[in-house]
């Protein structure tokens, strides 16, 4: 009688197993991206380095975890888990981080989404379609370090969409706490002190609009500095701010995309710059995509400037696998000494110098 019992509420919850499966759902997902490298003119002696990137080939390798739970309502609950690493080596990016790229929690509904924990600024966002290639090795990356980092730690964030009309906003009570700079993957500045309450502070604001062939994007994103905050941002008084507008039109087979980003960090010597982009990609065939990009970075008041033109041609051998070659030119002037390359550290030319740089790579999806 006992074991019947036990059958029938075994049989039970196995029913019910679907149900309690359908309610929540949680996917594994990455990329994996990498190949090698060419760079030209580096250094002072001008030498060519051949390598494998570690940070970001067409873009940054990374696995993570995602899931929703439906809470009824139209509510569901939400979270993400993303790690970078180096493919060249297995090593954890952003700084070491296990979850550098993403760990968030939050709630969304039809009034759109809150979430709380390590996440993107809203200059992420708005920069996401206007920049076609993005975060390639030679790419904006090249010009301004932070944009393919544009993350926050310890960050409240919305999101919203209101048929098309697009609203977000960022607030971090501190940014970085990760010491692995100066660079991206840590700037020391740990915030969340009740002796300067303003530390390292973050926030982000953005406004745009999108439909199905066309897109605009305005966004501000402000980084206060803190004691011994690298980059220059050694006191909460200080700030590195990015004002950011774009946009993106998509055609039967091409998307085109511009922008303009104005920077002003007050722990440079040369605070104010502009930096312009244009680009265009295009399906040659299915198969076949073909991509191109100008950036112009220009420092006022000063002579520093730099040219960097990329182009990238890419076969998918199915919607998972593709192979790609790219390559990129920077002509620096004045004092500059930006590398062509993001893909990875120390391969910046002389003051002043011109470079070159070729990849061939393969990228998987899964």
């Amino acid at each position: 009688m006992k074991l019947a019992r036990f059958a029938a509420g075994a049989a039970g919850v196995l029913a019910a197993a679907p149900l309690l499966v359908s309610a929540q759902a949680v996917t594994l997902y990455g990329v994996v991206d990498t190949g090698v490298e060419y760079v030209s003119n580096v250094g002072a002696a001008g030498h060519g380095l051949v390598r494998m990137p570690n940070l970001t080939a067409t873009v940054p390798s990374r696995w993570g975890l995602r899931g929703t739970e439906d809470l009824g309502g139209g509510l569901k609950s939400i979270f993400v888990l993303e790690s970078g690493f180096s493919p060249d080596s297995g090593t954890s990016n952003q700084g070491g981080r296990l979850f550098g790229r993403q760990a968030l929690v939050g709630l969304t509904n039809q009034y759109g989404q809150v979430s709380f924990g390590r996440q993107y600024t809203m200059l992420f966002w708005a920069t996401l379609d206007s920049d076609i290639l993005g975060p390639n090795v030679y790419g904006s990356g090249s010009l301004d370090s932070y944009l393919p980092n544009t993350r926050a730690d310890n960050a409240v964030s919305y999101k919203g969409n209101f048929g098309g009309l697009v609203l977000g906003g960022t607030y971090s009570f501190g940014r970085d706490s990760v010491n692995a700079g100066p660079s991206p993957s840590g700037t020391n500045c740990a915030g969340e002190n009740p002796a300067d309450k303003k530390a390292c502070r973050e926030w982000s604001a953005m406004i745009g609009y999108d439909n199905k062939t066309w897109g605009v994007s305005a966004a501000y994103d402000s980084q206060r500095g803190g004691p011994g905050a690298f980059g220059g941002l050694t006191n909460s008084n200080l700030t590195d701010d990015r004002l950011s507008l774009g946009g993106y039109m998509l055609l039967e087979r091409t998307k085109i995309g511009a922008g303009w980003i104005r920077r002003d960090n007050e722990g440079s010597p040369t605070p104010l710059s502009d930096l312009y982009y244009a680009g265009v990609s295009h399906d040659i065939t299915p198969a076949v995509n073909l991509a191109g990009q100008v950036y112009y970075l220009k420092y006022h008041g000063s002579d520093n400037k730099a040219m960097l033109y990329a182009l990238r041609a890419m076969y998918s051998f199915s919607k998972r696998t593709s192979v790609y070659a790219t390559a990129g030119y920077i002509n620096n002037g004045g004092q500059l000494a930006m590398s062509v390359s993001g893909g990875s550290a120390g391969s910046n030319p002389k003051p002043g110098g011109n470079q070159f740089g070729t990849m061939v790579g393969i990228k998987h999806i899964f």
